[in-house]
């Protein structure tokens, strides 16, 4: 067929006859010398916990390799892509920091970079494989396939799929066809003498696919829009990518898309295909498991470096040891080979302990200023118009981040000591256990007592203070301890006592005493 049937859409479903010029960049393809890997996530929804992972490993791996990391938006499901998808996937990836070199607010020399506004290209490429004689139209229907498929499995032939019913079709009746209306759909001519397509996966190493198993397939739809496996390949043998790291899902589409590679005469890229994430039961990770998206964990309080170290642990790893990997060393050290061919399991718990990892260790002032801080304001406890000293704000910070896994626990730790003797609440268990019983009443008086004389209010006199009284009174140091929690702090789980009361104020310690020695016997 020559080169006079490109692709441009009519209102019916069918393609007029207008010529379009072949983009330089189709005529000659080659491929990079230098790494270049980009993540294509459609955006037909929030960004899910594999997609984050494949975004990481692109990135890390550009990174560790100096290579260019592209962002694409694969955005050809016109009824599920929306611009607020987009947007969403955006505000993710600028959330766990993977910045790229090229795509969306970036641009970059092979954009555009969304492939709803590479539609001619795709029509481009088609018309180069359609000119050399790489692709033809086919005008079956629905109806002949799925009867030709019949007739194959009738027959037991091993082969059914397409039956290559149009492939030798007359060129002149082809143009008629199409000059008359008809729909059709291209599809690309398998070469028959094709042996098996061999895949070098630098995670699977080599798998072989049967060439005899694959038909001639479309590459554009009858309405005038490319198949996921040819524009991929376009967009990638157009923007040079070197590697293509994405889910095995992906890897039963790899021979077809090497076939699509092979007629533009492009290079075919390394490939790299990660195993999938699994639940605790085994199956993949779902809703039902939980959390799935970015912005879920983002908002339930996780860092993102130690959300994004996380993630590349899940089928990756730097020695079989390290588990907090910064991500500098993760920019640095990641490699394709380091990958495991095994599937990874989501587990929530490991999770929150790296992230309490990244926060014990943050100095005491890094945590008061990005988490403490606006945590207690947010939460109320800290007003605008009372002003806090920046030395009781970093002895408060001392005390509650090694009790902080989540952003929220510094609220929950901190509270006692912003309520008042007024205020403070008291656990109803914290109280039966630590103050309602026989004696404890004497331990308040006794424990008063001994603070009363304590001049310079700080934590190393309070309890020097308090230390004296159990071997006063003959009782364990547990006991007495307890009620003196229970009765400042409403319960029996604080933060170091002297530390903690120290905080409160000697006035306000006092004060809570006395309201406890009311429920104390």
């Amino acid at each position: 067929m020559s080169g006079s049937m490109p692709f441009v859409r009519r209102s019916h479903c069918c393609f007029i006859l207008v010529r379009l010029d072949i983009h330089p960049a189709i005529e000659e393809i080659s491929m990079a010398s230098d790494v270049r890997v980009r993540f294509a996530p459609s955006p037909t929804g929030k960004l899910h916990i594999g997609g984050a992972r494949t975004a990481i490993y692109n990135w890390a791996f550009a990174r560790a390799n100096g290579g260019t990391f592209i962002l694409r938006i694969d955005d050809t499901d016109p009824t599920r892509s929306t611009d607020e998808n987009t947007q969403i996937i955006l505000r993710a990836m600028r959330w766990l920091g993977l910045d790229w070199d090229e795509g969306p607010e970036v641009g970059g020399d092979f954009g555009p970079y969304a492939q709803t506004e590479r539609l001619d290209l795709y029509k481009q490429a088609a018309q180069q494989l359609w000119d050399e004689g790489k692709a033809y139209p086919c005008f079956c229907t629905k109806e002949q396939l799925e009867a030709d498929r019949k007739a194959a499995q009738e027959r037991k032939d091993p082969f059914q799929g397409y039956q290559r019913r149009c492939r030798d079709l007359d060129p002149e009746e082809a143009r008629r066809r199409i000059e008359a209306g008809e729909p059709y759909v291209l599809r690309i001519k398998v070469p028959e003498d094709r042996g098996d397509v061999v895949i070098h996966d630098a995670v699977h190493g080599e798998v072989t696919f049967d060439a005899k198993e694959l038909d001639d397939f479309v590459i554009f739809r009858s309405d005038g829009t490319p198949t996921y496996n040819f524009a991929t390949v376009v967009d990638d043998a157009m923007m040079k990518i070197t590697h293509v790291i994405r889910g095995d899902d992906h890897l039963s589409n790899t021979p077809r898309q090497v076939m699509v590679y092979e007629a533009l005469g492009a290079p075919v890229p390394t490939f790299a295909h990660i195993s999938m994430i699994l639940g605790a039961d085994g199956k993949k990770l779902s809703k039902r498991h939980g959390a799935t998206s970015v912005e879920e964990y983002r908002d339930a309080g996780y860092l993102s470096d130690a959300f994004v170290n996380y993630l590349a642990l899940l089928g990756w790893s730097l020695d079989g040891e390290t588990t907090i990997i910064p991500r500098d060393v993760l920019a640095s050290k990641f490699s394709l080979d380091r990958i495991s061919k095994n599937p990874a399991t989501f587990d929530p718990k490991k999770l929150d302990w790296v992230n309490a990892e990244y926060i014990n260790g943050m100095s005491d002032a890094q945590f008061a200023d990005e988490i403490m801080v606006p945590e207690l304001h947010e939460a109320g406890l800290i007003e605008g118009n009372v002003e806090y000293g920046e030395d009781w704000i970093d002895a408060l910070a001392a005390i509650v981040k090694p009790r902080t896994k989540m952003p929220a626990d510094a609220v929950t730790v901190a509270a006692p000591i912003f309520a008042t003797a007024e205020t403070l609440e008291y656990d109803e268990k914290s109280v039966n256990k630590g103050l309602a019983k026989e004696g404890m009443g004497a331990i308040l008086d006794a424990a008063k007592a001994a603070l009363e004389g304590v001049t310079e209010w700080t934590a190393a006199n309070i309890d020097a203070a308090l230390e004296p009284l159990p071997e006063q009174m003959d009782l364990k140091k547990r006991v007495v301890f307890q009620a003196v929690r229970v009765a400042v702090c409403g319960n029996m789980v604080s933060p170091p006592l002297g530390e903690t009361m120290a905080l409160v104020g000697r006035d306000d310690c006092l004060a809570r005493i006395d309201r406890a020695r009311t429920m104390a016997l």
